[in-house]
Order: structure tokens, then sequence, then C-alpha cells
């Protein structure tokens, strides 16, 4: 039972961590916990469910899932977030309000049950590994998560823009003293968090199911993921989602009854040890 375990539980850290890279980095430069990017990742799924069944293709989906919720990241950034920058209370309230409104939203466009996307043709089916079967599907997702992790760090440690971003999430005041564009920065990291979220909805969507009240379920998971690998980190992103994805599945089948107290303990025990996170750095 261990490796197909494990397999779940690489599979949910994977797609965690497709969700939790741009939320992080986009703290790291904004100073606010955008509270509705758990609703970019329930309104990607929900938009990809549909274009799927309208045009029978998973893939086109999948990429107008993502774009969606980047476009609807930007405007949310620029008409909103932008006119109260600094006001972190205001921009934290400001994206509360979103979540809380999209969340009625979803309940009146799609109804209050919950929605399986259909897993394409390509990825059905399972491969052997041993004596166990794997789903295509689930290797998939690994696979895919391990080429965004692989994009985001040739972008973050051997490009310009990478070197801005890293700077920025260490002292963005000094950067913007440098003549470079911090409000064109912001919107693009705001952007690329949402077309993230928006993608993992409809692979999350695929893997398990959408239904109204995933965006909160999600949005703790990806808080639990950044308090535990540290805030703005992307390597803490990866240990985080790592630590959270095998928790919640080995926790699950081991203990059920348990299973919250298996998410939440190594929480705590980090906020005492290391509040900042395993690869955070201090304020």
């Amino acid at each position: 039972m261990f490796l197909p375990t494990f397999i779940n539980g690489l599979t949910i850290a994977s797609y965690l961590f497709i969700l939790a890279i741009g939320l992080n980095l986009s703290f790291g430069l904004l100073r606010i916990v955008n509270m509705n990017h758990g609703t970019f990742y329930l309104f990607g799924g929900f938009i990809g469910w549909n274009v799927l069944k309208i045009t029978q293709n998973w893939y086109l989906g999948l990429l107008l899932a993502g774009v969606s919720m980047g476009i609807f990241a930007f405007l949310e950034e620029f008409l909103l977030l932008r006119r109260v920058r600094g006001k972190t209370t205001v921009e934290t309230l400001i994206t509360l309000s979103i979540s809380i409104i999209f969340a009625d939203l979803v309940i009146l466009f799609w109804g209050g049950y919950p929605r399986q996307i259909r897993i394409p043709k390509l990825l059905q089916g399972q491969f052997t590994l041993g004596n166990f079967l794997v789903p295509k599907y689930n290797v998939f997702i690994i696979l895919f998560a391990l080429f965004i992790g692989i994009t985001f760090w040739l972008l973050l440690k051997k490009t310009k823009i990478g070197m801005i971003i890293r700077a920025g999430v260490d002292n963005f005041e000094i950067v913007s003293t440098l003549g470079i564009n911090v409000k064109m920065l912001f919107t693009g990291m705001f952007t690329v968090a949402g077309f993230m979220a928006g993608i993992a909805g409809m692979i999350g969507g695929t893997f398990q199911m959408i239904a109204p009240g995933e965006d909160f379920r999600v949005m703790i998971n990806t808080l639990l993921v950044i308090i535990i690998g540290g805030m703005s980190s992307f390597e803490g992103s990866i240990l985080g989602s790592l630590i959270i994805g095998m928790i919640f599945t080995f926790g699950s089948l081991l203990a059920p009854q348990f299973s919250l107290f298996f998410m939440f303990a190594p929480v705590a025990i980090v906020l005492t040890i290391r509040p900042q996170g395993l690869f955070g750095k201090r304020r």
C-alpha cells in the first residue's frame, strides 16, 4: 500500500505546488495574502469544465482556465488593489470581499452540487509499476508540476526579470528607486498567480472534483504550504507542498479521524521554532 499512497501524496503535492508558487511569490512582492486565490482556483475549474463540455477539448479548457483567471487577477490588481497600495488591511479586506462575492456567484452560475471534470482520453488508463497500477493522469500532474518548477527556477535564477523579482521580494523600496516600474512588476506577478491558480483548478478538478466550498479548503491548504515552506520562497513552496501532500494522504489512510491534527501540527511546530518558515527570511 505504500507506493500507491506515496504516488497519490506526490500528486496532491504537485497540484498544491502549482497553486502555491504564484501566490507565494506575489505575496513576497505585494506583502498581502490574496484571500481570493482559492476563488481563482474554483472559477478556473468551473470555466475549464464549461469549455470541456462545449468543445470536448480538455487541453483548451486547461489553457482558458488559466488565461481567464490571469485576466481576472490583472483587472483586480489594476482596478482595485493598486488604488490602495500600502494599506495592508484594506488590501486584504478587498480580496476577502471578492472571495465571498464570487463564492455566491459560483452557486448562482453552476449550482451547489459538485462536478467531475473528465480525464482526457490520452491520459486515461494506468501504467504498470511492479505489482501496482499507477494512473496516467497522476503521472501527468507530477510531470507538469516538475515542468512548472523548472520553468520558474530558470525564470527566477537565470533571467534579468527573475533578478528583479528576487530583489523586489527582499526590498521592493530599493528596487523602485532604481527606476524599475514596480507597479507593473506587482501587476505581472499577481496576474501570474491568478493564471497558475486557474490551471490548478482545472487539474485539481479533474483529479478530484470541483464544488462550492472547495475554494476555502484549497486556500487553507495553500496557506499551510506557504507557512511551512516560508513566505516568498521558491524552495519553500516545493518543500511545503511535499509535506502537506504526504501528511494529508498518509494521515487520511492511517488515522482519518486525526487528519486535521496531522495537517496543522507541523504548522504549529514550524511557527514556534522558525516563524518565518523553513526557507523564509526574517524581515
